[in-house]
């Protein structure tokens, strides 16, 4: 911490307490730098976080997290928090392998009280939060921090409502607004309103009007009361919807004005019902780039922090360029291909597809249920649409891909991005179910390439398929392979790419190269398997199965999903149903959530990597071999 001089002085929050306020503001500084400094090396959302600095430090002057439930919605925002709840030196290995979480985590620290990832989830923890307490008489509070990307979806609306209606005190949203510049209104009049409204010198006689109106008028008399209230603090302030919810609106205030808002935290503490408190802070605070650069700087891999330059690790296109490319193509020809994305138009590729056609590109923000239902419509009106996902987000729209998507048989083509393990954001970001919980739905294709060509042919041949289709793909770089055009590549089928015999290797997506370099090393070995690129999950190819599984005695599946229920439990179905007594060996991943770190590292724990499968494939054959010669 030697880099850090106000950092060094300190053990965690309770020491916020004896500083004075120019040492405060020194503080701050250093935890940019450090936060800063541990990003360029690690990558990580810098920009987030350095916009959350003085936000944190003041709910930590303001609250005792101790005591008092602090919520962070996604979670992205909190390095600062993680700083000053006793992680300031674990804070070095932040997303690391064996290191600290990118996202607030249970398990990590008795500070982080609810575990995040996904967005638009800590209103409505923190609500059951305020409910627990209160059926345990615990007068201590409860406060949801929520981003205003994150109150796009309607999760935060359902519990902002709920909210409004169990009327709980000691109850604290915080939007924290960092779209938006902060502009003259949100300055000296606005912080001296601000002040005025949260004092007790207001709050007090305004809850005695509200009950002595309540004597004379009854609730219709509070009713008009709260209309005039809310018309008027509607010329001031923008938060009349928060009002009506049941809320009362405190803001906006200048979220990096430490001590103006601290002083707003302890004023807010005395009044009573739900509060929203609106902040607005700015991304990236503190650090040139990524306040130049805030969606480049949202979340970020290694960089240089002196340029604000990159490290590039790789010249080959990512899966998620090669989609976007490929969809541009597409759409210049087919006028009917439209795209939506549910607030991931960078991540998943699209920010060409939106330059080039805005009338046929739909950002929905962060819902995801809305985008594939809005999807399902625009085919009934004679669409192509693409509905672009991360694997691990559309799991929040699992019922409208049921209800209505597959059961109306709708033509909606679900691009699937970050398929499999991606590393260093962890438990909440690995795309690792999307194989299982699609593959029991009925009039659903599922379909992963082998490299990127096989994603240009199978994005071509799900667009004019007419029926639910769903392609998934990895997060990273592609192979380099030669790219030219787009075939249609037949429904169901398989390819054999390296004939053997005994041994059937059938590969999905990205391991259909590494079954061919498992091949190199078996043969070695003296074994020569058969290695099938198995693009199609469902429906399976199955006039080739039934070949491969009379004619070879062992069958192995290799994929990047999990093993309950996913292709290599469709292939032992197969075996199982159709009488077969093939010996099946899966490769997957196992029953349990799997933590962050680099790719290659978890790979080598779980045993899919090239050494561990060619082991565990030869002690396989042994084994059964014995149990055969035996028998």
């Amino acid at each position: 911490m030697r880099d850090y001089p106000m950092l060094e002085k300190i053990n965690n929050y309770k020491d916020l307490k004896n500083l004075n306020k120019e040492e405060i503001e020194k503080l701050c500084e250093d935890i940019r730098s450090y936060i800063i400094d541990v990003t360029s090396l690690n990558g990580g959302h810098i920009g987030p976080s350095l916009g959350t600095v003085e936000l944190t430090v003041a709910l930590l002057m303001a609250f005792d997290p101790e005591k008092d439930k602090i919520v962070w919605d996604v979670g992205h925002q909190t390095y600062a928090y993680k700083i000053l709840t006793d992680r300031k030196e674990q804070f070095r290995t932040l997303r690391q392998y064996k290191g600290i979480s990118g996202f607030s985590k249970i398990k990590e620290s008795k500070y982080d009280h609810f575990g995040t990832g996904h967005s638009s989830t800590s209103i409505s923890a923190a609500l059951g939060f305020r409910v627990g307490k209160d059926l345990k008489k615990d007068d201590a509070y409860t406060i949801a921090v929520i981003g205003d990307g994150a109150m796009t979806a309607g999760q935060a609306f359902e519990g902002l409502n709920n909210a409004g209606w169990l009327d709980p005190s000691r109850f604290i949203v915080i939007l924290n607004d960092n779209q938006m510049s902060i502009s003259p209104n949100v300055g000296a009049i606005y912080t001296y309103f601000n002040k005025i409204i949260t004092k007790q010198v207001f709050q007090k006689p305004r809850q005695k009007l509200k009950e002595a109106i309540n004597k004379i008028f009854g609730e219709q008399g509070v009713k008009i009361f709260r209309k005039i209230e809310e018309y008027t603090k509607g010329l001031f302030a923008p938060g009349l919807i928060f009002e009506e919810l049941g809320f009362t609106y405190v803001g906006p205030i200048d979220g990096h004005s430490l001590f103006d808002l601290e002083q707003t935290l302890e004023n807010i503490k005395q009044m009573r019902g739900p509060i929203l408190l609106h902040v607005i802070t700015q991304k990236g605070k503190g650090y040139k780039y990524a306040e130049e650069n805030p969606t480049t700087f949202h979340g970020v891999s290694p960089f240089d922090k002196i340029s604000g330059v990159f490290n590039k690790s790789s010249n080959l296109p990512t899966y998620s360029k090669v989609f976007g490319d490929a969809l541009v193509e597409i759409a210049e020809k087919d006028d009917k291909v439209v795209a939506i994305t549910p607030a991931m138009r960078e991540g998943s590729g699209l920010v060409k597809f939106a330059e080039k056609f805005p009338d046929r590109f739909f950002d929905v923000g962060i819902a995801e249920q809305h985008a594939a239902t809005f999807a399902g419509a625009l085919a009934l009106e004679g669409f192509k649409p693409v509905a672009a996902y991360y694997s691990t987000f559309l799991q929040r729209a699992y019922d409208q891909v049921i209800h209505d998507i597959a059961l109306q048989e709708l033509p909606v083509f679900f691009a699937i991005d970050r398929g499999g393990l991606v590393g260093d954001d962890g438990p909440t970001h690995h795309g690792v179910f999307d194989i299982a919980f699609l593959r029991p739905i009925p009039n659903m294709i599922i379909a992963s390439p082998k490299d990127e060509q096989e994603l240009r042919d199978l994005l071509y041949t799900g667009l004019n398929s007419k029926r639910p289709f769903a392609l998934r793909y990895p997060r990273g770089t592609g192979y380099g392979v030669k790219m030219e055009g787009f075939n249609t590549i037949e429904i169901g089928s398989w390819e054999i790419l390296d004939e053997g015999r005994d041994i059937a290797i059938l590969a999905v997506g990205k391991y259909v190269y590494r079954a061919l370099e498992v091949k190199k090393q078996l043969r070695l070995k003296g074994f020569n398997p058969t290695v099938v690129n198995a693009r199609f999950i469902k429906p399976m190819d199955e006039n080739l199965l039934n070949k491969l599984l009379k004619t070879h005695e062992f069958v192995i599946t290799a994929e990047d999903g999990v093993l309950n229920g996913g292709f290599g439990s469709a292939v032992a179905e197969f075996v199982i149903d159709n009488g077969y007594s093939n010996k099946v060996l899966r490769f997957g991943i196992p029953d349990k959530f799997i933590e962050h770190g680099k790719v290659e590292l978890l790979e080598r724990d779980l045993g899919l990597d090239v050494n561990s499968m060619v082991n565990k494939i030869e002690e396989f054959l042994k084994v059964k071999k014995a149990v055969l010669n035996t028998a």
